[in-house]
């Protein structure tokens, strides 16, 4: 019992420190600092400036196992299942090899035979151990099997990893997600859930392996010096997953979904960056798009409606747009707009230029009570309301009239009625309501829209609330 213990020991050390020497497993800094050397061009790096919106479909070809050629690399990366099952046997053999043993192992790919029985094998020669191992496929025959995503079980396309290390080691990024992880532990796959602020400055510091189904660990560093990462999928070669499961949650296993070029063809200017993560308010009623039940869909926001800029993005579709990402403030929700940041785009009207619907901060809505913002909302005035949260919910009145008794009102001519608000000496509202006019209504607000256009301040004259 003694020995087994210690040759289950001795197995554990050597698999360590071959880890340790294996330049494609990386930690983050305070788990394990490793330095992956590579060189970029200036080619390279002009050529991901110019036209980085296709960085991926240039750099990261997706091969079928059909398109696979002799020579690719993979690394052995089984999950918890593959413990269970495992998925080689020795070519010299017969005999199935356990999954554990081969964890970290490079398998280089040698094509694949058809035997006389009719089984089909993919055929390996490993790196790690200079032997010669198969997969042998469960049914069907090679063709049949290659044009499916299931691939070869345990293995990472190592091809993926090389080339990100080429272009990508050194590059400035953006995060486009605020959800990422750390090394939790020195030799094993441990990791902790971390979360940061989106549209972070961050530096690539390593480039490893990560797992099957997200073969390409990038590790990056922010301007404070912490370290975290994101294990993603590039080409999706051997992944094992389909292109509906990279949506919603596992958007973020894409590249695209957790980085950004900061020198994109499709980023913005730093001016309009400035913009991100500001919170701003709306100055007028404006149609936005949103999401529900998982369908999109245009809604009417009111004014003052508080959001936080998530995202800027240049619209393709039209010149000199952007599409803005707005996170309301108070219900969290997801709002997009399209808006320009000039007001000299053709034919672009008034309300889609963002100085003109905008402004920053949350207004007045940090100093007012949430049923006074519905009010403001919905166009209501209630007892309360100072005369400035009066104008923003209706707008500038058509007379202001102070009455014998210094208390002042404000009128609004209505079709049939005029609404009236009283203020008390301190500018707040203690009634409001809507006086039928009768017969006298028009007759009333013209006077009153008459005595608003020459300027005339009414003093005695009003008509008082009751």
């Amino acid at each position: 019992m003694k020995r087994m213990f210690l040759l289950a020991g001795l197995a554990v050390f050597m698999l360590t420190a071959a880890a340790q020497d294996n330049p494609y497993i990386v930690k983050t800094k305070n788990v394990k600092k490793t330095a992956a050397k590579t060189t970029v061009s200036a080619e390279d790096v002009a050529s991901q400036e110019a036209e980085p919106k296709d960085f991926m479909g240039k750099n990261f070809r997706y091969y079928s196992m059909c398109d696979w050629k002799e020579g690719m690399r993979f690394m052995v990366l089984p999950e918890k299942y593959d413990l269970l099952v495992n998925t080689f046997r020795d070519a010299n053999t017969g005999k199935e090899v356990s999954s554990a043993r081969l964890r970290h192992h490079i398998m280089v790919y040698k094509g694949h035979e058809t035997l006389t029985n009719g089984r089909e094998h993919v055929n390996f020669f490993c790196e790690t151990d200079n032997k010669s191992y198969y997969y042998e496929l469960p049914s069907g025959t090679f063709d049949d099997y290659c044009y499916g995503k299931l691939g070869v079980p345990t293995l990472a396309y190592l091809g993926d990893v090389d080339k990100a290390r080429e272009l990508l080691m050194g590059q400035t990024l953006i995060t486009r997600t605020q959800f990422f992880r750390i090394d939790t532990e020195y030799d094993g796959d441990g990791f902790q859930e971390v979360k940061y602020p989106k549209n972070k400055v961050v530096t690539v510091k390593a480039i490893g392996v990560g797992t099957r189904s997200f073969p390409v660990k990038i590790i990056v560093e922010d301007e404070n010096g912490e370290q975290f990462y994101q294990n993603v999928a590039m080409s999706k070669t051997n992944s094992g997953m389909r292109d509906e499961e990279f949506d919603v949650d596992n958007a973020k296993f894409l590249f695209e979904g957790s980085f950004e070029f900061t020198g994109a063809e499709m980023a913005v200017s730093s001016d309009i960056k400035s913009y991100l993560n500001k919170t701003v308010h709306t100055k007028f009623s404006t149609a936005m798009s949103t999401k529900g039940a998982g369908k999109a869909r245009d809604v009417k926001v009111p004014r003052f409606t508080g959001f936080i800029i998530d995202e800027i993005q240049n619209d393709r579709n039209s010149q000199g747009y952007y599409t803005l990402t707005l996170r309301e403030t108070e219900t969290r929700r997801v709002y997009y707009k399209d808006v320009t940041f000039t007001e000299d785009v053709p034919n672009a009207p008034r309300d889609d230029y963002f100085g003109y619907l905008f402004a920053m901060g949350e207004g007045m809505a940090r100093s007012t009570t949430l049923e006074t913002r519905t009010a403001i909302r919905e166009g209501r005035v209630i007892p309360g309301m100072t005369m400035q949260e009066v104008e923003m919910a209706v707008g500038e009145s058509a007379t202001k009239i102070t009455t014998s008794d210094g208390v002042t009102e404000w009128m609004y001519p209505r079709s049939n009625s005029v609404l009236v608000v009283r203020f008390n000496n301190d500018g707040i509202v203690t009634k409001a309501g809507a006086q039928s006019m009768g017969g006298r209504a028009t007759t009333t607000k013209r006077r009153i829209a008459s005595q608003s256009s020459s300027g005339m301040r009414l003093s005695g004259n009003g008509t008082p609330l009751q």
